[in-house]
Protein backbone atom coordinates (compact mmCIF):
# COMPACT_ATOMS: atom_id res chain seq x y z
CA UNK A 1 0.00 0.00 0.00
CA UNK A 2 1.16 3.25 -0.60
CA UNK A 3 2.09 6.25 2.09
CA UNK A 4 1.40 9.19 2.08
CA UNK A 5 4.01 11.04 3.94
CA UNK A 6 3.13 14.71 5.26
CA UNK A 7 5.79 16.74 7.17
CA UNK A 8 9.27 15.21 8.47
CA UNK A 9 10.13 15.70 12.06
CA UNK A 10 13.00 16.25 14.10
CA UNK A 11 13.87 12.58 15.37
CA UNK A 12 16.51 12.31 18.41
CA UNK A 13 19.41 10.07 16.88
CA UNK A 14 19.06 7.62 20.13
CA UNK A 15 16.08 5.95 18.96
CA UNK A 16 17.98 5.06 15.76
CA UNK A 17 19.56 2.02 17.40
CA UNK A 18 16.61 0.49 17.14
CA UNK A 19 14.76 1.87 13.42
CA UNK A 20 17.61 1.15 11.35
CA UNK A 21 17.62 -2.62 12.30
CA UNK A 22 15.64 -3.94 9.81
CA UNK A 23 16.08 -1.45 6.45
CA UNK A 24 12.53 -0.59 4.25
CA UNK A 25 12.50 -1.09 0.69
CA UNK A 26 15.43 -0.66 -1.87
CA UNK A 27 16.53 -2.61 -4.31
CA UNK A 28 17.96 -6.47 -3.89
CA UNK A 29 20.83 -7.14 -5.24
CA UNK A 30 20.40 -8.40 -9.09
CA UNK A 31 24.32 -8.41 -10.71
CA UNK A 32 23.26 -11.20 -13.00
CA UNK A 33 19.93 -9.75 -14.21
CA UNK A 34 20.95 -9.93 -18.03
CA UNK A 35 17.29 -8.53 -19.61
CA UNK A 36 17.53 -4.99 -19.34
CA UNK A 37 14.81 -2.79 -19.56
CA UNK A 38 14.15 0.26 -21.85
CA UNK A 39 13.10 3.82 -20.89
CA UNK A 40 11.97 6.75 -22.57
CA UNK A 41 13.67 10.11 -22.71
CA UNK A 42 12.13 12.90 -20.13
CA UNK A 43 11.26 16.05 -20.58
CA UNK A 44 14.17 18.86 -20.39
CA UNK A 45 13.09 20.31 -16.92
CA UNK A 46 14.80 24.25 -16.42
CA UNK A 47 15.50 26.64 -13.56
CA UNK A 48 12.88 28.99 -12.40
CA UNK A 49 14.62 32.61 -12.97
CA UNK A 50 15.14 32.76 -8.76
CA UNK A 51 16.94 29.77 -8.78
CA UNK A 52 20.73 30.50 -7.56
CA UNK A 53 23.20 29.64 -9.50
CA UNK A 54 25.69 27.08 -8.36
CA UNK A 55 29.30 27.41 -7.51
CA UNK A 56 31.98 25.68 -9.71
CA UNK A 57 32.61 22.02 -7.57
CA UNK A 58 28.81 21.44 -8.68
CA UNK A 59 28.80 17.72 -7.09
CA UNK A 60 29.83 19.53 -3.47
CA UNK A 61 28.04 22.72 -4.09
CA UNK A 62 26.24 23.38 -0.83
CA UNK A 63 23.42 26.01 -3.05
CA UNK A 64 22.54 22.58 -4.30
CA UNK A 65 20.03 19.88 -3.18
CA UNK A 66 21.82 16.68 -2.93
CA UNK A 67 19.89 13.16 -3.36
CA UNK A 68 20.61 10.06 -2.63
CA UNK A 69 19.55 6.52 -4.10
CA UNK A 70 20.46 3.14 -4.35
CA UNK A 71 20.00 1.61 -7.72
CA UNK A 72 19.71 -1.91 -8.81
CA UNK A 73 18.07 -3.47 -12.34
CA UNK A 74 15.69 -5.00 -10.30
CA UNK A 75 14.14 -1.68 -9.12
CA UNK A 76 15.48 0.50 -11.96
CA UNK A 77 11.82 1.34 -13.19
CA UNK A 78 10.78 2.44 -9.81
CA UNK A 79 14.10 4.63 -9.26
CA UNK A 80 13.45 6.31 -12.53
CA UNK A 81 9.76 6.82 -12.18
CA UNK A 82 11.30 8.04 -8.83
CA UNK A 83 13.80 10.64 -10.45
CA UNK A 84 11.49 11.91 -12.53
CA UNK A 85 9.04 13.01 -10.15
CA UNK A 86 11.51 15.02 -8.15
CA UNK A 87 12.66 16.83 -11.85
CA UNK A 88 9.34 17.71 -12.43
CA UNK A 89 8.21 19.25 -9.03
CA UNK A 90 11.33 21.05 -8.76
CA UNK A 91 11.76 24.79 -9.10
CA UNK A 92 14.91 24.23 -9.17
CA UNK A 93 15.61 20.93 -11.07
CA UNK A 94 19.22 22.07 -12.73
CA UNK A 95 20.22 22.78 -8.99
CA UNK A 96 19.94 19.05 -8.25
CA UNK A 97 22.64 16.39 -7.90
CA UNK A 98 22.40 13.03 -7.96
CA UNK A 99 24.04 10.61 -5.49
CA UNK A 100 23.53 6.93 -6.60
CA UNK A 101 24.92 3.57 -4.79
CA UNK A 102 24.51 0.44 -6.88
CA UNK A 103 26.13 -2.74 -5.95
CA UNK A 104 29.87 -3.24 -6.19
CA UNK A 105 29.04 -6.28 -8.48
CA UNK A 106 26.52 -4.18 -10.48
CA UNK A 107 26.71 -3.45 -14.18
CA UNK A 108 27.59 0.22 -13.65
CA UNK A 109 28.00 1.09 -17.09
CA UNK A 110 24.98 0.07 -18.36
CA UNK A 111 23.03 1.72 -15.03
CA UNK A 112 24.99 4.92 -16.02
CA UNK A 113 23.73 4.44 -19.35
CA UNK A 114 20.35 3.98 -18.68
CA UNK A 115 20.02 6.89 -16.48
CA UNK A 116 22.15 8.97 -19.26
CA UNK A 117 19.44 8.17 -21.88
CA UNK A 118 16.86 9.45 -20.32
CA UNK A 119 17.74 12.20 -18.48
CA UNK A 120 20.41 13.86 -20.38
CA UNK A 121 20.86 17.14 -18.64
CA UNK A 122 21.13 14.79 -15.11
CA UNK A 123 24.66 15.61 -12.93
CA UNK A 124 25.10 12.61 -11.08
CA UNK A 125 27.64 10.58 -9.23
CA UNK A 126 27.59 7.14 -9.26
CA UNK A 127 29.63 4.88 -5.79
CA UNK A 128 29.61 1.39 -5.88
CA UNK A 129 28.73 -0.51 -2.19
CA UNK A 130 30.62 -2.86 -1.31
CA UNK A 131 28.18 -5.20 0.50
CA UNK A 132 30.51 -7.63 2.02
CA UNK A 133 31.14 -6.03 5.58
CA UNK A 134 27.40 -6.36 6.27
CA UNK A 135 25.91 -9.58 4.03
CA UNK A 136 27.12 -11.74 7.65
CA UNK A 137 25.31 -8.76 9.68
CA UNK A 138 22.00 -9.22 7.85
CA UNK A 139 19.03 -10.87 10.38
CA UNK A 140 16.14 -12.70 8.58
CA UNK A 141 13.14 -10.10 8.15
CA UNK A 142 9.88 -10.33 7.53
CA UNK A 143 10.20 -10.19 3.75
CA UNK A 144 13.11 -11.96 1.42
CA UNK A 145 13.31 -8.14 -0.08
CA UNK A 146 14.64 -6.65 3.36
CA UNK A 147 17.22 -9.05 3.66
CA UNK A 148 19.37 -7.72 0.41
CA UNK A 149 22.20 -6.35 1.67
CA UNK A 150 22.13 -2.98 -0.93
CA UNK A 151 19.42 -2.63 1.64
CA UNK A 152 21.95 -1.12 4.29
CA UNK A 153 23.88 0.91 1.80
CA UNK A 154 21.82 3.87 3.16
CA UNK A 155 23.29 3.09 6.35
CA UNK A 156 26.70 3.64 5.04
CA UNK A 157 25.90 7.00 3.05
CA UNK A 158 28.50 8.71 5.42
CA UNK A 159 31.14 6.89 4.39
CA UNK A 160 30.31 6.59 0.59
CA UNK A 161 29.38 10.12 -0.14
CA UNK A 162 32.15 12.69 -0.53
CA UNK A 163 33.30 14.33 2.78
CA UNK A 164 32.63 17.78 0.96
CA UNK A 165 28.32 16.61 1.34
CA UNK A 166 27.26 18.11 4.54
CA UNK A 167 23.37 17.22 4.24
CA UNK A 168 21.87 14.93 1.89
CA UNK A 169 17.70 13.59 1.04
CA UNK A 170 17.59 9.85 0.98
CA UNK A 171 15.03 7.94 -0.89
CA UNK A 172 13.93 4.69 -1.82
CA UNK A 173 13.13 3.69 -5.07
CA UNK A 174 9.41 3.16 -4.69
CA UNK A 175 8.25 6.60 -4.40
CA UNK A 176 7.09 9.68 -6.22
CA UNK A 177 7.51 12.88 -5.08
CA UNK A 178 4.57 15.30 -5.48
CA UNK A 179 6.06 18.63 -3.84
CA UNK A 180 9.24 20.49 -4.16
CA UNK A 181 12.18 18.27 -2.75
CA UNK A 182 14.00 21.86 -1.92
CA UNK A 183 11.39 21.94 0.95
CA UNK A 184 11.70 18.76 2.11
CA UNK A 185 15.65 18.58 1.84
CA UNK A 186 15.19 22.30 3.70
CA UNK A 187 14.00 20.07 6.66
CA UNK A 188 14.88 21.95 9.90
CA UNK A 189 17.65 19.57 12.16
CA UNK A 190 18.01 22.16 15.20
CA UNK A 191 21.00 22.16 16.97
CA UNK A 192 21.47 18.40 17.81
CA UNK A 193 19.08 15.74 15.50
CA UNK A 194 21.34 13.95 12.80
CA UNK A 195 18.29 13.06 10.84
CA UNK A 196 14.58 14.14 9.95
CA UNK A 197 12.08 11.34 9.08
CA UNK A 198 8.59 10.45 8.89
CA UNK A 199 7.79 9.42 12.24
CA UNK A 200 5.20 7.66 13.68
CA UNK A 201 4.45 7.35 17.90
CA UNK A 202 1.20 4.82 18.26
CA UNK A 203 2.90 1.62 18.01
CA UNK A 204 2.46 -1.14 20.61
CA UNK A 205 6.70 -1.32 21.19
CA UNK A 206 5.69 -4.40 23.67
CA UNK A 207 4.80 -6.51 19.94
CA UNK A 208 7.93 -4.81 18.04
CA UNK A 209 10.34 -6.10 20.50
CA UNK A 210 10.76 -10.02 21.16
CA UNK A 211 10.78 -11.49 24.98
CA UNK A 212 14.59 -11.71 24.81
CA UNK A 213 15.01 -7.86 24.93
CA UNK A 214 11.98 -7.14 27.45
CA UNK A 215 13.23 -9.44 29.79
CA UNK A 216 16.97 -8.48 30.00
CA UNK A 217 17.59 -4.98 32.20
CA UNK A 218 19.92 -3.55 30.51
CA UNK A 219 18.06 -3.44 26.90
CA UNK A 220 14.24 -2.72 27.92
CA UNK A 221 16.00 0.39 29.88
CA UNK A 222 16.14 2.05 26.48
CA UNK A 223 12.89 3.53 26.75
CA UNK A 224 12.30 4.16 30.07
CA UNK A 225 11.44 8.20 30.59
CA UNK A 226 11.12 8.17 26.42
CA UNK A 227 8.11 8.99 24.43
CA UNK A 228 8.67 5.65 21.79
CA UNK A 229 8.29 6.41 18.27
CA UNK A 230 9.94 4.83 15.19
CA UNK A 231 10.18 6.19 11.26
CA UNK A 232 10.17 4.32 7.72
CA UNK A 233 14.09 5.36 7.03
CA UNK A 234 13.07 5.14 3.56
CA UNK A 235 13.04 8.92 3.05
CA UNK A 236 15.79 10.99 5.05
CA UNK A 237 17.11 14.45 5.55
CA UNK A 238 20.57 13.65 6.69
CA UNK A 239 22.76 15.53 8.15
CA UNK A 240 26.07 13.72 7.00
CA UNK A 241 28.53 15.90 9.36
CA UNK A 242 26.98 14.89 12.33
CA UNK A 243 26.64 11.56 11.34
CA UNK A 244 30.21 11.60 10.93
CA UNK A 245 31.18 13.39 13.86
CA UNK A 246 28.56 10.55 16.63
CA UNK A 247 29.98 7.79 14.26
CA UNK A 248 26.41 6.42 13.96
CA UNK A 249 27.49 4.14 10.83
CA UNK A 250 29.22 1.97 14.19
CA UNK A 251 26.60 2.04 16.05
CA UNK A 252 24.12 0.63 13.95
CA UNK A 253 26.90 -2.40 13.20
CA UNK A 254 26.88 -3.09 16.81
CA UNK A 255 22.63 -3.47 17.11
CA UNK A 256 23.00 -5.46 13.93
CA UNK A 257 25.40 -7.79 15.40
CA UNK A 258 23.16 -7.83 18.78
CA UNK A 259 20.21 -8.54 16.59
CA UNK A 260 21.83 -11.23 14.75
CA UNK A 261 22.98 -12.74 18.31
CA UNK A 262 19.52 -12.48 20.57
CA UNK A 263 16.87 -11.42 17.98
CA UNK A 264 15.43 -8.60 19.94
CA UNK A 265 13.58 -7.06 16.99
CA UNK A 266 10.56 -8.66 14.99
CA UNK A 267 9.46 -5.84 12.55
CA UNK A 268 5.49 -5.41 11.71
CA UNK A 269 3.44 -3.76 9.62
CA UNK A 270 1.59 -1.00 10.05
CA UNK A 271 -1.02 1.87 8.48
CA UNK A 272 -0.68 4.49 6.56
CA UNK A 273 0.54 8.01 8.07
CA UNK A 274 -2.31 10.25 8.06
CA UNK A 275 -1.52 14.07 7.05
CA UNK A 276 -0.51 16.54 4.02
CA UNK A 277 0.86 14.48 1.47
CA UNK A 278 4.84 15.38 -0.53
CA UNK A 279 4.96 12.36 -1.76
CA UNK A 280 3.53 8.44 -2.47
CA UNK A 281 5.86 5.98 -1.06
CA UNK A 282 4.85 2.29 -1.65
CA UNK A 283 6.80 1.06 0.99
CA UNK A 284 5.43 -3.04 1.40
CA UNK A 285 5.57 -5.81 -0.38
CA UNK A 286 3.15 -5.24 -3.51
CA UNK A 287 4.94 -2.56 -6.05
CA UNK A 288 3.15 -0.71 -8.35
CA UNK A 289 4.59 -1.27 -11.38
CA UNK A 290 3.69 -4.97 -10.86
CA UNK A 291 0.12 -4.40 -10.10
CA UNK A 292 -0.06 -2.51 -13.12
CA UNK A 293 1.57 -5.15 -15.39
CA UNK A 294 -0.44 -7.63 -14.46
CA UNK A 295 -3.54 -5.37 -14.68
CA UNK A 296 -4.49 -5.47 -11.21
CA UNK A 297 -3.54 -1.89 -9.93
CA UNK A 298 -4.79 -0.30 -6.42
CA UNK A 299 -6.57 2.99 -6.95
CA UNK A 300 -3.44 4.53 -5.80
CA UNK A 301 -1.55 3.23 -7.90
CA UNK A 302 -2.49 5.55 -10.85
CA UNK A 303 -0.71 8.40 -9.27
CA UNK A 304 2.75 6.75 -9.56
CA UNK A 305 1.80 5.59 -13.80
CA UNK A 306 2.26 9.15 -15.16
CA UNK A 307 5.85 8.95 -13.93
CA UNK A 308 6.68 5.61 -15.38
CA UNK A 309 8.87 6.07 -18.26
CA UNK A 310 9.43 2.48 -19.43
CA UNK A 311 9.67 1.97 -23.16
CA UNK A 312 6.44 -0.57 -23.91
CA UNK A 313 6.56 -3.41 -26.59
CA UNK A 314 3.99 -1.54 -28.47
CA UNK A 315 5.61 1.80 -28.69
CA UNK A 316 9.20 0.10 -29.65
CA UNK A 317 7.29 -1.36 -32.73
CA UNK A 318 5.72 1.65 -33.58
Amino acid sequence: MPEPHGHLHRHHLLLLLFLLITATNSAPDSATTTNYQIFKEAPQFYNSPACPSLDTNEMCSHQAVHVAMTLDAAYLRGSMAAIFSVLQHSSCPQNIRFHFIPSSTANHHHLRLTISRSFPSLKFQIYPYDSSKVSGLISTSIRSALDCPLNYARNYLANLLPPCLSRVVYLDSDLVLVDDIAKLAATPLGDRSVLAAPEYCNANFTSYFTPTFWSNPTLSLTFAGRKACYFNTGVMVIDLQRWRQGDYTTKIIEWMELQKRMRIYEGLCRNLHPGPVSLLHWSGKGKPWVRLDANRPCPLDALWAPYDLLQTPFALES
